[in-house]
């Protein structure tokens, strides 16, 4: 099974290739609205149960983003109990995805 966790530069390398992984984005919407990842997809945490079996693809790669990755790990793993084998968590989230790939995504 794949690593709960993937860095950001190795979730850059994997953007650039054909059939990119979903990014299932798990913050608030006032925090995508502030600094959001194009092709994300916005599903808050609180709505992941409700909505992850109908939306999500179980045998797809999917990388689960929030701010800093505290919450993105939390999903990730109670997706892989769900049987999401493919999901792994943006390690430090959108922000080291701000201070490291991109710096042109807003850090708040």
């Amino acid at each position: 099974m794949l690593e709960p966790e993937i860095t950001v530069e190795a979730f850059s390398q994997l953007r650039q290739q054909p059939n990119t992984p979903v990014l299932l984005d798990v913050r608030e919407p006032w925090e995508y609205q502030t600094a959001s990842l194009p092709s994300s997809l916005l599903m808050p945490m609180g709505e992941v149960s409700s909505r992850a079996h109908t939306e999500l693809d179980p045998d797809a790669p999917i990388v689960v983003l929030c701010h800093h990755g505290a919450r993105s790990l939390s999903v990730t793993m109670w997706l892989r109990d769900q049987g999401f084998e493919h999901a792994q968590s943006l390690s430090g989230g959108i922000d080291a995805w701000s201070r490291s790939i991109d710096p042109t995504v807003p850090r708040y």
